[in-house]
């Protein structure tokens, strides 16, 4: 990430977009603009951008399509923003690789709070505050997670993740046999509060399995502990 932050607002609505920027700037961020999706997808795909703020309805490409494309090649935070409140949308950017789905109106103040809180938890995630050389690759049983890369491997073939996929992956393998609650789980990765979007855990947990796991329905890695939450097992 860079020292200060470069964001790409993908936004059809010329007022919205200029107010999330000018709370976006005046907060020490470098901001551009885009309201075309097909024009945004490759602004984001080209430029070097810490973060991706995008909206679902777009002219053209809409933000679902834009998403999934940005994810087959950017590691970098995306926030979805939409007026549509249905869970079935929230689950399905989710699943398309965004790290945080937000919801119309929402107040400047959460929306800058929100992309400071991905912004510093990405960079902290990715180990670029140091840390033990040690540390960097976890093996287990045919998985191979190396952090300093944040590539992953199972038996020797590579499993392609998304930044949140990754990030809760490798946090539930260094805390092995540790119960986590999906509330510790989401406030640790996402940082916010997780009252109304406890499906994110349960959604990236599903997808972690589809990649990892031999048989998902019977997890070998990442336990189900009922009533309680989740444990990766050694």
């Amino acid at each position: 990430m860079s020292e200060i932050g470069r964001i790409l607002i993908v936004e059809d609505d010329v007022s919205i977009a200029e107010l999330e920027r000018d709370y976006l700037e005046l907060d020490g961020f470098q901001v551009d603009m885009e309201h075309y999706g097909e024009r945004g997808m490759q602004r984001a795909l080209t430029g070097d951008y810490d973060l991706v703020l995008l909206d679902v309805m777009l002219p053209g490409t809409d933000g679902f399509a834009i998403c999934e494309r940005i994810r087959m090649e950017r590691d970098i935070p995306i926030l979805m923003v939409s007026a549509k409140k249905e869970d079935v949308d929230k689950i399905r950017g989710l699943s398309l690789g965004a790290d945080d789905y937000i919801i119309k109106p929402f107040s400047p103040g959460e929306l800058v709070a929100r992309v400071r809180a991905h912004l510093s938890r990405y960079q902290r995630l990715k180990g670029r505050q140091g840390g033990a050389a040690d540390k960097d690759e976890i093996r287990i049983r045919g998985l191979l997670i190396n952090r300093a890369s944040r590539r992953v491997y199972m038996n020797g073939h590579e499993i392609i993740f998304t930044t949140k996929e990754f990030d809760l992956l490798a946090y539930l393998a260094m805390n092995p046999n540790r119960v986590f609650s999906k509330d510790q789980l989401f406030d640790q990765l996402w940082g916010m509060d997780s009252s109304g979007e406890i499906s994110t855990v349960t959604v990236h947990i599903r997808k972690l399995r589809e990649k990892i796991e031999p048989s998902p329905s019977d997890p070998a890695y990442i336990e189900t502990i009922w009533g309680a939450g989740y444990r990766f097992k050694p």
